[in-house]
């Protein structure tokens, strides 16, 4: 059967321009296992990217199947409206609450971190109406922010063309983001930190605190390039929303459940967050499965005075992805993933630097945990990037293909989050195949590079 020719006729495909596509030929994926991809004409392919950013357990976990074998010989499906249950959606909610930052206890079950996201924005502006304050409807989100594709979610971001495509929804705002490497300017990275965090403050000042119902980033903007606020940060916008009774909700889909060598974001910069969206890693891709975690101080709200709360989803808590994610995290747990993600993350970075360091083309090496980018720059002591951002991050991605590596290009950065299970081997083979693709890379754009 010609697969691709099948899929050019009939599947629509995400964030893919089709007639490029289709003139280009699909890549048909056949199995994978590790940390490897095998397509269809039999090569194999080191994922560095964990899917999209989600397998942290690597693929063909027969532990994972098994739970999702079990459960659905016992009851594969039932929903959790007119006050049912089941038990795997609330052992796995007692699970992530004991997990949890401090006070952080209740959970609401979607299908993707989209989903979580809209959860997390209209639970925010339910808790206000229910305290008498429905005029807190704005939400502050920032540039190159990603909180998923529905709509909701896609206005709190900041992907401009997201935006152009789709239209704003009102009541969302964006300031910049704790972007050093491309907005810092002249400021080391504290005082940038510092300036970022301001911009929310000035923000507030300039709409009035009484009609701004949240703030929502990612403790580390993944999609937008794997942006690692400065350490002044995430403090002045606790203070910053503390002060001006703003809820903050943290995007946990990509750092949560151990990438950044810590259960969450949230514990590596010490933020306090009222709601916390997850997904992801929780399952590590294998079943769909969002998990919004929300503070006492909201949940309590929601519980003893909204009365009935119109939202919720066919596939709420559903028992197969539920009692797939309970198994995921114990091993998650037992196999010391998280310190692991830790220890790995020094030494890939470490050998990064040892590797590409020096390359003329090679601005900044930075990364927390298992996620890390590498800044393609045209001029690396000025920090002054390509003409037609995203040319030369396309050219290296592609070459990334060929040579068996995913990594993907954020304009000219190349991102990756690799699964939390890699070995030093395969760190070892992920650091050949990168800088092999950049030094190729190189040599078709030096004439634009300042030696």
């Amino acid at each position: 059967m010609n697969w691709q020719a099948l899929d050019a006729a009939h599947h629509l495909h995400p964030f893919t321009d089709h007639k490029d596509l289709h003139q280009r030929g699909v890549k048909v994926i056949e199995r994978a296992e590790g940390v490897f991809l095998y397509d269809a004409k039999g090569n194999k392919i080191l994922d560095g990217m964990a899917g999209l950013w989600c397998v942290s357990l690597g693929y063909s976990r027969p532990e994972l199947v098994a739970a999702a074998t079990t459960q659905m010989t016992t009851l594969p499906y039932y929903n959790t409206f007119f006050k049912t249950t089941n038990k795997p959606a609330v052992a796995l909610a007692a699970k992530i609450a004991q997990l949890a930052p401090e006070g952080m206890n209740h959970v609401f079950y979607g299908c993707s971190g989209s989903e979580a996201v809209d959860t997390a924005l209209r639970t925010a502006r339910v808790y206000w109406q229910t305290l008498g304050k429905p005029e807190k409807k704005i939400v502050i989100g920032r540039e190159y922010g990603y909180h998923g594709s529905t709509t909701l979610g896609a206005s709190a971001g900041g992907m401009v063309d997201m935006h152009r495509q789709s239209g704003d929804m009102p009541n969302f705002v964006h300031v910049v983001p704790p972007y050093w490497y491309g907005k810092g300017g002249q400021m080391s990275p504290e005082e940038f930190g510092l300036y970022a965090a301001r911009q929310v403050e000035a923000k507030i000042k300039e709409i009035g605190a009484d009609k701004i119902a949240a703030f929502i980033g990612e403790p580390i903007q993944g999609a937008g390039g794997v942006l690692i606020p400065p350490s002044t940060y995430w403090p002045e916008i606790n203070r910053i929303c503390k002060e001006n009774d703003i809820l903050l909700i943290a995007d946990e889909v990509i750092c949560g459940y151990g990438r950044l060598g810590t259960w969450f974001g949230s514990d590596y910069f010490g933020i306090k967050p009222d709601m916390m969206t997850t997904a992801k890693a929780l399952t590590s891709g294998y079943l769909p499965l969002s998990a919004l975690i929300v503070h006492d101080r909201v949940a309590e709200v929601l519980v003893n005075e909204t009365g009935e709360y119109y939202h919720g989803f066919t596939y709420s808590g559903h028992p197969v992805s539920c009692a797939l994610a309970l198994k995921n995290l114990e091993l998650i747990e037992s196999e010391g993933l998280v310190a692991g993600a830790a220890q790995k993350g020094e030494v890939l970075r470490a050998k990064l630097n040892e590797a590409l360091g020096e390359h003329p083309m090679v601005g900044e090496i930075r990364g927390i945990g298992l996620i890390g980018a590498i800044e393609l720059t045209a001029d690396k002591r000025t920090r002054k990037f390509f003409e037609k951002n995203g040319r030369v991050g396309t050219i290296c991605r592609d070459f990334c293909i060929e040579n068996g590596l995913i990594m993907r290009a954020v304009r000219d950065t190349m991102v990756f989050s690799p699964p939390l299970i890699i070995s030093d081997e395969e760190i070892d083979q992920f650091v050949r195949l990168a800088k092999k693709s950049i030094d190729q890379t190189y040599e078709k754009v030096k004439d634009e590079v300042t030696a």
